[in-house]
């Protein structure tokens, strides 16, 4: 399967970047740690990627995405990538897939994204805010994600969903009268960390119980969320962090960030990494899961009170 028939025949860092979901600063890491990918330079000394690289970069993000790391993968070929990718993807199920999935991967194949906002916001009244995002949106990114996995989605189809999905979660929470609820929670991630779906479906999740959710989008400053925290007299402060994040600056923000906090204040640590975390990390709590944010916030009513 030639993954990279559709792209151009190079792309500088920026549009690399836009296409394998890979950050720029990850890009040149792998180049000075791994040897790959070997951009060419163009006449303003700027990174240009070849497409079979970006390609490749590609397989390497969607099995990173399934908690491989970079060193076991970089190695290896696309074609070796491209099976590794698909005998990672679950066997299908003997029952036929939920409506909701297949209505929705359908909608992305044929590129119908006025019936795909529809269908977000059906589900959403249907089944009401938090069982969407617990029943609904967790199986749907995960049929997503092994679509894209196993090659039947290309990376503009994934980023199309997210943003609708997105889109459709903000004016649901948006619905909610907005009053000065208790905690309040203060949402962001570290530098390098771009996804923030993991945060907004935490937001959806808990604005319907009372709690003040106050974003400051992505990528942000130990320091600056510390300031904020204070200035918004945060009770907790949540962070996401992706697979692809590193574990040694996971865990090292969090310490800083910890050191900067007053212990009035709580931290929350949710996402992906937090799954390979095997060490405890003195004053922060870490989220497994969705669910796990409902007990984590009953636990800090309860403490509260």
């Amino acid at each position: 399967m030639a993954q990279h028939a559709s792209l151009p025949a190079s792309l500088n860092i920026g549009a690399t970047e836009r296409e394998t979901g890979l950050s720029k600063d990850v890009l040149r890491i792998w180049e000075r740690r791994y040897g790959f990918p070997l951009p060419v330079r163009d006449e303003n000394a700027e990174r240009q990627y070849a497409a079979d690289q970006v390609a490749k970069l590609r397989a390497i993000k969607r099995l990173m995405d399934t908690g491989m790391r970079p060193g076991k993968l970089i190695g290896r070929s696309l074609d070796e990538l491209n099976v590794l990718a698909a005998s990672r993807v679950e066997p299908r199920r003997e029952a036929p897939a939920p409506v909701a999935e297949r209505d929705v991967l359908a909608l992305l194949r044929q590129h119908d994204i006025p019936a795909l906002q529809r269908t977000l916001a059906t589900l959403i009244m249907r089944d009401g805010l938090r069982n969407f995002v617990l029943d609904t949106a967790v199986p749907l990114n995960k049929a997503v994600g092994e679509a894209w996995l196993a090659g039947e989605l290309q990376v503009f189809q994934e980023h199309l969903y997210t943003e609708q999905l997105t889109v459709a979660l903000r004016t649901a929470i948006h619905a909610f009268p907005r009053f000065e609820g208790s905690p309040r929670m203060l949402m962001t991630t570290f530098p390098g960390e771009q996804h923030g779906l993991g945060l907004l479906l935490v937001e959806a999740l808990l604005a319907p119980e009372g709690v003040h959710c106050l974003s400051l989008g992505v990528q942000t400053p130990v320091d600056d969320i510390a300031r904020a925290a204070v200035a918004h007299k945060a009770d907790i402060v949540a962070l996401s962090f992706s697979s692809i994040f590193s574990l040694r600056q996971a865990g090292d923000g969090l310490a800083a960030l910890r050191r900067h906090l007053p212990g009035s204040i709580a931290i929350w640590a949710g996402g992906e990494l937090t799954r390979r975390l095997h060490k405890a990390l003195p004053g922060v709590d870490l989220i497994a899961d969705l669910p796990g944010a409902l007990t984590a916030l009953e636990g800090w009513r309860s403490r509260d009170a």
